[in-house]
C-alpha cells in the first residue's frame, strides 16, 4: 500500500512538473518544494513516531522500485526544452508558410484580375471582328449589287448600242463599164452594190436612206466620169439638195473625179438620197468609182 502511495505521489509530481515546464518552466528547488508539499498532502499530521515510521517505509519502498526523481526530471526538462525549440521552429515555419500563402493568394488574385482584363479585351476584339465582318459583308453585298447593276446596264447599253449601230456603204454597179445619163431630168441614183448595211436603214432598191433614230449622221458621195460632159451628183434631205460633187473636163479622154460630204441632224423617218443632175453623166464599173456612204455619229434625245 505504501509503495502504491509513493508511485501516485511521483506521478502527480511528474505531471505538475511537465505542466509547469510547458507554461514557463521550474527550477530544481521549486520541484523539491512541490514534492514536499505533495508528500504533506498524502501524509496528514500523525504522531512523531508514525511520521518517522511512514517516512522510513516510504523512503525504503521508493528507493527499492523508483529511479532517481531528480535525474528523471532533469531529463524531462531537457526534452521539454527541446520540444519548445521545435515548436518555435515549427511556428516560424508555419508563419513563413502563411506569408507564402498570402503572397501566392495575392499573385493568384492579380492573375485573376489580369485574366478578367484579358477576357474583356478578347471579347471586345471579337465584337470588333464581328462588326468588321458585318461591315465587309455589307460592302461586298453593295459592291456585288453595283456590279450586277453595272452588268445589267452594260448589257442594256450594248443592246441599245446595237440598236444604234447604223452604217452603210454602196456603189452603183458590180459589172463592167456602165454609163448612167445624161437624162433630161434629175434622177435618184440607186447604189445596188452594197458593201455594208448595218441596221438596214439603206434600201438598195430605191437608193434611199431612212433614219431609224434621231441623231447626227455623216454622209459622203464620190462622182466619176469621162471628159467632154459634166458629172454632177447631189445629196438630198427630204427633197432638198444639201451638197453636191461636181466636175467637168472639155476633152473626151479626160477623167472626172469629185467627192463631197456632210453631217446632218435627222429625225426619225427623215430620208437622204443622191440625185444625178439633168444633162450629166457618170461612169461606173467593177472598180466602184461612184459610191454613197453614211453612218450614225451619235444619237440625240
Amino acid at each position: 500500500m505504501k509503495a502504491l502511495v509513493c508511485i501516485l505521489l511521483l506521478l502527480e509530481t511528474f505531471v505538475f512538473v511537465v505542466q509547469q515546464q510547458v507554461d514557463g518552466g521550474l527550477n530544481e528547488n521549486e520541484i523539491s518544494q512541490q514534492i514536499s508539499s505533495e508528500d504533506g498532502r498524502q501524509n496528514p499530521p500523525q504522531t512523531d513516531t508514525l511520521r518517522a515510521e511512514a517516512s522510513t517505509d516510504s523512503q525504503q519502498y521508493c528507493n527499492l522500485g523508483i529511479p532517481d526523481i531528480h535525474a528523471a526530471l532533469r531529463e524531462l526538462t531537457a526534452t521539454v526544452t527541446e520540444q519548445k525549440a521545435n515548436i518555435r521552429e515549427l511556428t516560424a515555419t508555419v508563419t513563413e508558410q502563411k506569408a507564402n500563402i498570402r503572397e501566392l493568394t495575392a499573385t493568384v488574385t492579380e492573375q485573376k484580375e489580369k485574366n478578367r482584363e484579358l477576357t474583356a479585351t478578347v471579347t471586345e476584339q471579337k465584337e470588333n471582328i464581328r462588326a468588321l465582318e458585318t461591315q465587309l459583308r455589307d460592302e461586298m453585298n453593295k459592291k456585288n449589287e453595283e456590279i450586277s447593276n453595272l452588268t445589267l446596264s452594260q448589257v442594256e447599253l450594248r443592246k441599245e448600242n446595237r440598236d444604234r449601230e447604223i452604217a452603210f456603204s454602196a456603189s452603183l454597179t458590180q459589172s463592167s463599164i456602165e454609163y448612167i445619163g445624161p437624162f433630161s431630168t434629175e434622177i435618184t441614183l440607186t447604189y445596188r452594190n452594197v458593201f455594208t448595211n448595218i441596221g438596214n436603214a439603206y434600201n438598195p432598191i430605191t437608193g434611199i436612206f431612212t433614219a431609224p433614230l434621231k441623231g447626227a449622221y455623216m454622209f459622203r458621195i464620190s462622182v466619176y466620169g469621162h471628159g467632154g460632159i459634166t458629172s454632177t451628183a447631189a445629196i438630198h434631205k427630204n427633197g432638198k439638195q444639201v451638197v453636191s460633187a461636181h466636175d467637168i473636163q472639155p476633152q473626151a479622154q479626160d477623167r472626172l473625179n469629185s467627192s463631197n460630204g456632210v453631217v446632218l441632224i435627222l429625225e426619225v423617218g427623215d430620208v437622204v438620197y443622191v440625185r444625178l443632175w439633168s444633162g450629166n453623166r457618170i461612169v461606173d464599173s467593177y472598180n466602184n468609182h461612184n459610191t454613197f456612204s453614211g453612218f450614225l455619229l451619235f444619237p440625240l434625245r
